[in-house]
């Protein structure tokens, strides 16, 4: 692919933007720190009418957080059917977006997950086809037959059973959509099961833009987000950002669903979210999570944690005391210790409910507990020769 055309798609791409997205500032975010991207799929609304932004919804909403210090990424679906509260009235969260747009939706989603957005990107399906084929397309093997026409979406979904299929992008979008069969056949779980299925498709997508390969296509996907993706991130953003993913191991892409229950309510079915059931997420979205007093978890925020360096590279605890504060741990002190090579972990012998967290975010083997003559330190890291190389779960 020619530089001239990578730069032609760029500065297309950039006055896309600044005529699109130019209501939605993006909050910029600085040196490593976290970022949270809001993912739209919007349908096609009525297709008789022009300009009908006013009656879409959001077929697919999905959060996408990146940690650069963590080195991983997390992609969180949102279920259309979310019960959300606008002018006092019980609505899915899926109209959002026909009360306000983007914007609207962007509040919403900030203030259910208490935390900020940095981006979004609105996607439609002829945006998403175009992505699609832009990479190259991905090859799918069905899992169940799917079988399903609406004239009216001028959709037509056919795939069977065991067949491996190379989905371009209108096929992507034929799978991507898909919950049941015109005889009522089809995801028990409805749009949950969806969401399933969609995560499957992504995780092929995320195999496609990973490959060496993707670099000679980096033109035409500009080129289609440029004609058919409203956003408010900077070119320089994705070019940075879209490097550093293309450099994450699979096992650090996770894919999860918000936590709810399904429930009528006034006859209506909604997907009730359960704030509660999804406290750690909220955590590593780097949200505000708001702690219970019947919560019997440790609140991360609130625990004193001190970093020692014991080693002769400058700046590891501080290296350290940042991803830290990204996991939510926000009372860090940081100093030096005694020369080691193996990073140990100190607990205070009176709080053994910590062991289990220090397992999970510390990335260290060795714990041991001790009286509280170590200081008032709930936990106290000592980082060795094995952590030069800064690697935190």
């Amino acid at each position: 692919m020619s530089g001239l055309y990578v730069y032609n798609a760029t500065n297309k791409l950039n006055e896309s933007i600044k005529k699109q997205a130019k209501d939605i500032k993006p909050v910029e975010a600085s040196g490593g720190d976290p970022i949270n991207i809001l993912l739209l799929g919007v349908d096609i609304g009525d297709p008789n009418m022009k300009d009908n932004d006013t009656i879409k919804r959001t077929d697919t909403i999905m959060l996408l957080h990146y940690n650069p210090k963590g080195k991983d990424v997390k992609l969180v679906s949102i279920p259309r059917d979310t019960l959300i509260q606008i002018n006092g009235k019980d609505l899915k969260i899926n109209s959002a977006y026909a009360f306000g747009g983007a914007k609207k939706t962007i509040a919403v989603v900030e203030k259910m997950l208490n935390t900020n957005i940095n981006y979004y990107a609105k996607v439609d399906y002829n945006a998403f086809r175009s992505f699609i084929d832009a990479i190259g397309g991905v090859d799918m093997v069905i899992e169940r037959d799917m079988k399903y026409d609406d004239e009216g979406q001028d959709l037509h979904i056919d795939f069977k059973k065991g067949e491996t299929v190379h989905l371009d992008g209108k096929k992507a979008e034929e799978f991507f959509r898909w919950r049941k069969n015109n005889d009522g056949t089809g995801l028990a779980e409805g749009d949950l099961g969806r969401i399933k299925n969609q995560h499957i498709f992504m995780e092929k997508v995320l195999e496609k833009v990973k490959s060496p390969m993707i670099v000679t296509k980096i033109g035409k996907i500009l080129s289609a987000m440029a004609e058919n993706v409203e956003t408010n991130m900077p070119v320089g953003s994705m070019v940075k950002y879209g490097y550093k993913a293309i450099g994450l191991s699979s096992e650090n892409v996770k894919f999860s669903t918000l936590e709810g229950d399904p429930a009528y309510i006034k006859g209506i079915s909604y997907f009730v979210y359960k704030e509660k059931r999804n406290e750690d997420l909220l955590t590593s979205l780097k949200g505000v999570a708001k702690s219970s007093s019947n919560n019997k978890g440790p609140n991360k925020s609130e625990l004193k944690v001190k970093i020692l360096n014991g080693t002769n590279v400058s700046g590891l605890a501080k290296n350290y005391s940042d991803t830290l504060k990204n996991l939510g741990y926000d009372n860090v002190i940081i100093g030096n210790g005694e020369k080691t090579s193996e990073s140990k972990v100190y607990i205070n012998k009176d709080k053994p409910s910590l062991k289990s967290i220090v397992k999970e975010d510390f990335n260290i083997k060795n714990i041991e507990f001790v009286s509280e003559k170590q200081g008032d330190f709930d936990i106290i890291i000592l980082l060795g020769e094995d952590k030069k190389t800064l690697k935190v779960n």
